[in-house]
């Protein structure tokens, strides 16, 4: 059994308003592992993204690399998780994409060197060497979204958080994302509505529905499950599509 590198027991998340969000999540990841998540909308995808990636304070256990992570030992933790958002607009924001590359690392308090050496790597790594100099607003949207997992890999995270990341992306675009994604050792966890980008990158899949985890298993089994996918306002999907 690989060693799992997320834990997450009991997690519950309420919104000011009363509406429970998360109910009773449990899941782990191994290290390495590219797991989906799936499930209507509303259902509490991306609010558990944001609990992961400790922007949202839950109430459950979520363990990463055996270390509990809650709000007292968010500084220590910082770069362990990268959430890259579904909008790039909420994520670029420096005059130049270098800049924003070297944000994170910046803060993790690294040296001008190492600073620099991250840069250039997430750069060549995700084809954005040529475009260092040039703002962020100037890129094309599946620029812009290299550009934001790129911002987050600096930060060399342990576990990776993508929300929908093929959303509003050309075929091509969506083609060069996957050929980006699907060779990472990184241990990712993949909400989305995108059924054949899911069916291509993960092996394991989570249904998630009224904020509780209803199926676990593999992708091809989960999602080529057409009661399962209805019942849950879902279409079911075969792996040759």
């Amino acid at each position: 059994m690989p060693e799992a590198l997320l834990q997450v027991t009991d997690l519950n998340y309420v919104y000011a308003d009363g509406t429970e969000a998360l109910r009773g999540v449990h899941l782990n990841i191994a290290r390495g592992e590219k797991v989906g998540l799936i499930g209507p909308n509303g259902s509490g995808k991306s609010t558990l993204l944001m609990c992961l990636g400790g922007l949202f304070a839950g109430h459950g256990m979520v363990r990463l690399n055996g270390a509990e992570m809650n709000p007292t030992r968010i500084p220590e933790q910082r770069g362990s998780v990268g959430l890259v958002f579904q909008s790039p607009d909420d994520q670029l924001f420096m005059p130049t994409l270098a800049d924003d590359l070297a944000f994170g690392p910046i803060n993790l308090g690294l040296t001008d060197e190492q600073v620099r050496d991250r840069v250039a790597l997430v750069a060549e790594q995700m084809g954005l060497t040529p475009l260092l100099d040039r703002p962020p607003h100037h890129l094309s949207l599946g620029q812009q979204r290299s550009a934001a997992i790129a911002a987050v890999l600096a930060m060399h995270p342990a576990l990776l958080l993508l929300d929908e990341p093929s959303s509003n992306l050309d075929p091509r675009a969506r083609r060069q994302l996957i050929g980006v994604l699907e060779p990472m050792a990184t241990a990712m966890l993949i909400a989305a509505h995108d059924l054949a980008l899911i069916g291509r990158l993960c092996g394991r899949v989570l249904l998630i529905d009224e904020g509780r985890i209803v199926a676990d298993g593999p992708t091809a089994e989960i999602m080529g499950d057409k009661d399962l996918m209805e019942q849950h306002g879902l279409e079911s999907w075969r792996e040759q599509e």
